[in-house]
């Protein structure tokens, strides 16, 4: 027999606090648990499941996005913290048209994915840099180390390595 939650079991006790931000060009304005992580208002709140949330200890990078232009970890940010921001998910990353940007069109044709866990973090990091205006080291070392805090335990990074060197071709960024 399945049983019901009663009205105070559901709700949680936390203080909630009225928290507004721009979402992917979206204004949106909630009330939500001053505990509330950045990751659990976009993915529940706002049904934005691209954010991906991995290890919850800011280690893996799957739920990396752009707070303020710069990519920044949304399982250690509060939903509060994030008041008045501009944040950018993955779902915001491809045109109007559906059209790829050059940086997923890359991770597309140099074949770095596999299960795709870890790109939108990876995609989210690299274009913040992308989007600076820092010259950035094109090298493998160099972009292994614009990569150090994503993890991804399928492709082994060559891969992803040539894919973030392609879009940076492309897109005329960074140094040798």
């Amino acid at each position: 027999m399945k049983r019901s939650l009663s009205k105070t079991q559901q709700e949680s006790a936390d203080p909630k606090q009225r928290t507004r931000m721009t979402v992917n060009g979206e204004t949106v304005e909630r009330d939500v648990s001053v505990r509330m992580l950045l990751s659990d208002f976009l993915r529940h709140e706002l049904g934005l499941t691209g954010t991906h949330v991995g290890c919850e200890h800011g280690v893996c990078g799957a739920c990396t996005v752009m707070i303020n232009g710069r990519s920044g970890r949304s399982c250690l940010t509060f939903a509060v913290q994030a008041d008045g921001a501009d944040i950018r998910t993955i779902e915001s990353v491809a045109d109007e048209n559906g059209d790829l940007h050059p940086l997923q069109e890359a991770f597309r044709d140099c074949h770095a994915l596999q299960c795709g866990y870890c790109t939108p973090g990876m995609i989210m990091n690299v274009l913040s840099h992308m989007e600076s205006d820092e010259e950035m080291d094109l090298s493998d070392q160099g972009i292994r180390e614009l990569l150090s805090g994503n993890l991804c335990r399928c492709t082994g990074y060559a891969n992803i390595v040539k894919a973030v060197r392609q879009a940076a071709d492309k897109a005329n960024w960074g140094s040798a």
